[in-house]
C-alpha cells in the first residue's frame, strides 16, 4: 500500500533518520490498538455470545438468526452512514485520540451491560447493545486507521499494517482461549475444557458462562487501548483544529471529487463493486457461521470458541501460504482462488446435517449411543473441516484484495483513493447479513426452522459467485520496477 510520507516529527524525527518503525514505543502503541479490538469480533461477535444470542438467548435457531441477522444489518447501516463523516471529520481536524476515547465509554458501557442479557430476556435490548458496541468499535478503527500515515514512513506502512493485523488475530485467540479455560463449561460435566470449574461459580443454566465473555471483552479493549492513548503523539491533530462545519464541508467535497473521478475509471469502478459483493458474504460467514452450528448442532459455547480458535489459526496459517501466491499469480488469481473455497465451503456448511453431509451423499449411521465429547459426531467433524477451509481463504481474500486496489491507484493520490476503499467496503456491509436474515425469516413460517435457517445461508454463495464473476474483468496490474 502506497500513501503520502508522515510528516517530519511524527515519523522521521529531526533527523529524518530514524530506527525501524517496529523498533519505536509510538507504532508499537498503534498496533496495541488492533490487539485490543479484536476480542470484540472474534469473541463477542462471531463465537461466543453471537452463538449464545441464536441458540439460548431466542426461543428457537429461526428467531434466533434472524434476530441476530437484524442486529448485525443495522449496525451495518448505521456504520456505512457514519465512517465517511467520521473519516472527513478526521482527515479535516484531529484529535482522533479524544474521540477513541469517548466511543471506548459507548463500547465499554455497551459490553458491560449485556452481563444481564439472561435466557428469556429482550432480544431487541441485546441488540441494540451489540449495534452500539459494534458502531463504536467500527469508528474508532476508522479513526486509528487514520493515524497510520502520520506514524510511518511510506515504505513501511505495509510491514506495521500487516504486524498489527496478525498481533489482532493472536489477540482475538488469546481472550478466545481465556474464555473456554476459565469461563465457559460444558453443560455436561460443568467444567471448562481445562477441566476447571467456570470462575466465580457462573451459572451454566443461565447462560453466566456465554455472558461474562462480554464484560471479559471490555477489560481487554481498556487494557489494550491505553498505550496507544499514551504512546502514539496527536499533536499535529490539535494544531489543525477548525469549526465543525466547514471541516465536515472540505471533507465531504473530497468524497465527491473522488467519486466523480471513480466514474472514468472503469476497472476500478469494477473492483470495488466485486469487492463490495463479495465482502458483504464473507462478512456474513464470519458472523453467522458459528451462530448456525450452534443451532444445528447444539454446541455449547466450548465447541463454538474452540471452533473460533481453529478458524483463526487457519487464517494466520491461510495468509502465510498466500503472501507467496501473491507474489507468484498475482492478487486477482489468489483473490478468485479464495472466492471458490469459500463457495465450496458455504455449501458443505449448509449441505450439514446431524445425520448425514453433503446433502446427503454421506450418511452418518447412527451408532449404538449417544456419543460424547467435543465435536463427536461425524456431522460436527465434518462441519468443521468446512469450517477450516473457510479459515483457510477469509484472511488472503481480504489482505490480496487491499494489494490489488494498491496496483491500480496513483500513488500520489492514495490517501483519498484509500479512503473510498474503506467506504465503500461498510457502505453495504449489511446486505449479505440482511439476505440471510429475510430469507431465513420468510421460510420460517413455512417450513420447519432447520430447513429456513440453512436455505438463509446458502444466499451467500450468490454473494460470492457474483463477485467472482464481476472481478474476471478486472486486470491484475502489478507494480513496475519492483
Amino acid at each position: 500500500m502506497t500513501t503520502n510520507a508522515p510528516e517530519p516529527d511524527a515519523a522521521t524525527g529531526p533527523e529524518g533518520a530514524p530506527p525501524g518503525a517496529l523498533a519505536r514505543p509510538a507504532v508499537w502503541g498503534w498496533i496495541s490498538f488492533d490487539i485490543a479490538a479484536q476480542p470484540f469480533f472474534t469473541v463477542v461477535l462471531t463465537f461466543v455470545f453471537g452463538p449464545y444470542f441464536v441458540s439460548e438467548l431466542a426461543p428457537d435457531i429461526a428467531t434466533g438468526q434472524a434476530a441476530w441477522g437484524a442486529t448485525a444489518t443495522l449496525a451495518g447501516i448505521l456504520v456505512a452512514i457514519l465512517s465517511p463523516l467520521t473519516g472527513a471529520l478526521s482527515d479535516r481536524a484531529g484529535a482522533r485520540k479524544r474521540w477513541i476515547a469517548a466511543l471506548a465509554v459507548l463500547k465499554v458501557a455497551a459490553l458491560c451491560l449485556l452481563w444481564r442479557a439472561a435466557p428469556g430476556s429482550s432480544l431487541f435490548v441485546a441488540g441494540a447493545l451489540i449495534v452500539a458496541a459494534q458502531i463504536a468499535a467500527e469508528l474508532s478503527i476508522v479513526l486509528n486507521d487514520a493515524m497510520l500515515p502520520r506514524l510511518v514512513r511510506a515504505g513501511e506502512i505495509g510491514r506495521v499494517s500487516n504486524v498489527a493485523w496478525g498481533l489482532g488475530y493472536l489477540g482475538g485467540l488469546a481472550a478466545l482461549v481465556i474464555a473456554l479455560v476459565f469461563l465457559a463449561a460444558s453443560p455436561g460435566t460443568g467444567r471448562t475444557i481445562a477441566g476447571l470449574p467456570p470462575l466465580f461459580g457462573l451459572d451454566l443454566a443461565a447462560g453466566e458462562g456465554a455472558r461474562a465473555t462480554a464484560p471479559l471483552a471490555a477489560l481487554w479493549y481498556l487494557a489494550f487501548l491505553l498505550p496507544m492513548l499514551w504512546l502514539v503523539p496527536d499533536g499535529r491533530d490539535r494544531a489543525k483544529r477548525t469549526a465543525l462545519r466547514p471541516r465536515l464541508r472540505a471533507g465531504l467535497g473530497d468524497l465527491k471529487r473522488t467519486l466523480a473521478a471513480l466514474g472514468q475509471r472503469r476497472p476500478l469502478l469494477r473492483f470495488l463493486l466485486a469487492r463490495m459483493l463479495y465482502q458483504d458474504g464473507v462478512n456474513a460467514l464470519l458472523v453467522l457461521g458459528g451462530a448456525f452450528a450452534a443451532g444445528l448442532f447444539g454446541w455449547s459455547i466450548v465447541e463454538s470458541g474452540l471452533f473460533g480458535i481453529l478458524l483463526n489459526v487457519a487464517a494466520v496459517f491461510g495468509c502465510l501460504v498466500a503472501s507467496r501466491l501473491d507474489a507468484r499469480l498475482g492478487s486477482r488469481a489468489v483473490i478468485l482462488a479464495c472466492l471458490a473455497a469459500l463457495t465450496l465451503a458455504t455449501l458443505g456448511l449448509v449441505s450439514t446435517r446431524p445425520g448425514s453431509a453433503l446433502f446427503g451423499l454421506l450418511d452418518f449411521a447412527p451408532g449404538a449411543g449417544a456419543p460424547a465429547g467435543l465435536f463427536a459426531t461425524p456431522a460436527e467433524r465434518a462441519y468443521l473441516l468446512f469450517g477450516l477451509l473457510v479459515g483457510l481463504a477469509f484472511g488472503p481474500v481480504q489482505a490480496s484484495s487491499r494489494a490489488l486496489f494498491a496496483t491500480m491507484i496513483p500513488a500520489e493520490e492514495s490517501g483519498r483513493w484509500f479512503g473510498l476503499y474503506a467506504f465503500t467496503g461498510r457502505a453495504t456491509a449489511f446486505l449479505g447479513t440482511l439476505g440471510v436474515s429475510l430469507v431465513t425469516a420468510f421460510l420460517a413460517g413455512r417450513t420447519d426452522p432447520e430447513t429456513a435457517a440453512r436455505a438463509g445461508m446458502a444466499v451467500l454463495v450468490l454473494f460470492f459467485a457474483a463477485g467472482a464473476a464481476l472481478l474476471v474483468t478486472v486486470p491484475d496490474e502489478r507494480r513496475r520496477g519492483g
